[in-house]
């Protein structure tokens, strides 16, 4: 009679224990839900080349990216060229000159399309609002405002990108000029097709961009650098189309000329062709400007529009080589 009851007491006993083992011990489940949430941060990392803490982030896989985007440039694939430097950017390092110089031209020319088509649907809207035809003024309206969108978008993205990964991991004063450039000229581009206090807004912003950009400059740089001087000359071309002062634009673009000239025999050799051709860019818009500028008792209305010298901009963008043999010029074209 009393082995039942011994093997009930003894069960009991033990469920007991059991239970008091599992409820004493409840730092098991919080190490358990981490460990969970770890596994989940890791699959996360293996399938985001982004991620700093990722097994592709690494020397090895930045290079394939680079590489990647050097082949995407020759089969000009520049959107999937642009994804791969945005990889590179990512991994918040400094970028290197040539790494630089490829996330520029991706991004030139994946927006420089956008802005042509622009131009061209701008140009029929003119030509359709002057023959009254409202119905296809409408629908080249609603089509413009996709392409307005699509540029919007590439101009927030490289503007993340700057922000974000790109001047706070610059190391010189190179790096930061040709960031703040960068962010000066795409601001410009929203300017282009913007108006009323967007227009102005995204105006101020390139402004401060390219003033923080231009006192790098003079900190860092000699006024012969091919950097400096894209730098004046898209900044000279954001007072004359922007602002719509052609004063300004001449006045920096001619001091940016001069500067360089007085210093032109400390020109190196390895910069000599891109910056000579710059100074030529910056004399060519002189020439085009100075004829918007009315002298004294001169009617403005008499002076030059401004469109040969806008048609001068975009016909230096066009003449950037597809290829990368002055590879910093395609992205300081306007």
């Amino acid at each position: 009679m009393t082995h039942p009851f011994l093997f009930t007491f003894s069960l009991s006993d033990l469920l007991v224990r059991f239970c008091l083992l599992l409820s004493s011990k409840p730092p098991l489940r919080v190490r358990r839900k981490k460990s969970e949430k770890q596994q989940q941060q890791q699959k996360r990392d293996r399938f985001d080349p982004t991620s700093p803490s990722s097994p592709m982030a690494s020397q090895k896989d930045r290079e394939s990216f680079v590489y990647t985007a050097k082949l995407a440039e020759q089969a000009e694939r520049y959107e999937e060229m642009v994804d791969s430097m945005k990889n590179v950017a990512r991994l918040d390092v400094d970028l290197t000159v040539e790494e630089r110089n490829l996330l520029s031209v991706g991004f030139k020319n994946v927006i420089g399309a956008r802005r042509a088509a622009w131009r061209v649907l701008s140009s029929i809207q003119q030509k359709e609002e002057a023959r009254g035809n409202e119905q296809h003024v409408k629908t080249i309206r609603e089509y413009r405002k996709k392409v307005e969108t699509e540029l919007s978008d590439i101009c927030n993205d490289i503007m993340t990108l700057i922000d974000g990964h790109l001047i706070p991991f610059s190391t010189d004063g190179e790096s930061s000029v040709f960031y703040y450039k960068m962010k000066g000229d795409y601001y410009r581009y929203l300017a282009e097709f913007m108006t009323g206090n967007e227009k102005k807004e995204v105006a101020d912003q390139s402004l401060k961009a390219y003033e923080a950009a231009t006192s790098a400059a003079e900190a860092d740089l000699s006024p012969t650098h091919p950097i400096r001087l894209g730098l004046a000359l898209n900044f000279s071309v954001f007072y004359y189309e922007i602002m719509n002062s052609p004063e300004r634009a001449c006045h920096l673009a001619k001091q940016a000329f001069d500067e360089a000239i007085s210093e032109l025999d400390t020109l190196s050799e390895e910069s000599y062709k891109d910056s000579t051709l710059i100074l030529q860019l910056l004399r060519d818009n002189l020439t085009l400007w100075t004829s918007d500028i009315p002298e004294d008792g001169e009617d403005p209305s008499k002076s030059g529009t401004g469109e040969n010298a806008q048609a001068s901009a975009t016909e230096a963008d066009r003449s950037c080589p597809g290829n990368r043999l002055l590879p910093f010029l395609q992205f300081m074209q306007n």
